[in-house]
């Protein structure tokens, strides 16, 4: 049986405004995602990389193009449908950690199994294996406000992945972390995308990070060009 890339992007291409005045973002671009690997996407502030992973993550519709998860044509899907894709089957990781700050580290994992559909309990049990995972099982009950920068991430990645997507997405995942925690994460993200056997498209500046994955593509003047 043929198993499908966890993410597809066929001949997708972004553009904004018309005329004269139209700018492209980039054009015509195909990738695959499969499972089990870490594609890397490298590219100068502005070149497209958080287009592209908003087209990814089915956030933005692209101009022209398929976006395809687990095989799966998201393109012409209503917005309802989209959102059921990313709720289960696409994790996001972010520059800045974005957790709910009344809710404890604990209970920031546990919240998007419990609105997938998960119950009360087994979404504490998989909370608890992640964050232990991630060497965070004595700062279960501390709000982000109590953890260090390094704390934060390491949530916001267990929460990304508490759903067992298909799919990991990240923006510049290390990027807001000083070089010292920034490594220790790097580390701890890299083994968990490994163990879970997620595919992967992470958008970084980090040249050390981006060595680390399966395959590494820059976004130049709208165009994937393979390093």
């Amino acid at each position: 049986m043929k198993l499908h890339p966890a993410l597809s992007l066929h001949k997708v291409s972004r553009h904004y405004g018309g005329g004269e005045s139209e700018l492209t973002v980039f054009d015509n671009l195909s990738l695959d995602v499969r499972a089990g690997e870490v594609v890397a996407l490298l590219g100068q502030s502005g070149s497209g990389k958080s287009s592209l992973l908003h087209i990814a993550g089915l956030l933005e519709r692209p101009t022209s193009g398929q976006v395809l998860v687990a095989g799966q044509d998201c393109t012409a899907m209503d917005d309802a449908s989209r959102t059921r894709v990313r709720r289960i089957g696409i994790g996001f990781v972010y520059q800045f950690h974005h957790l709910l700050p009344e809710f404890s580290a604990l209970e920031n994992v546990i919240m998007p199994q419990l609105i997938a559909g998960a119950s009360k309990a087994a979404a504490v049990t998989r909370a608890k294996e992640l964050l232990t995972r991630l060497r965070l099982d004595h700062r279960l009950d501390h709000r982000p406000a109590e953890l260090s920068g390094g704390e934060q991430q390491r949530v916001a990645i267990a929460r990304a992945i508490a759903n067992r997507p298909l799919l990991l997405l990240a923006d510049e995942p290390t990027g807001n972390l000083d070089p010292g925690t920034a490594a220790l994460v790097q580390e701890e993200f890299m083994r968990l995308i490994n163990e879970e056997g997620l595919g992967a498209l992470i958008a970084t500046h980090n040249v050390d990070l981006a060595k680390r994955m399966t395959r590494t593509f820059a976004l130049h003047n709208g165009k994937l060009v393979k390093n």
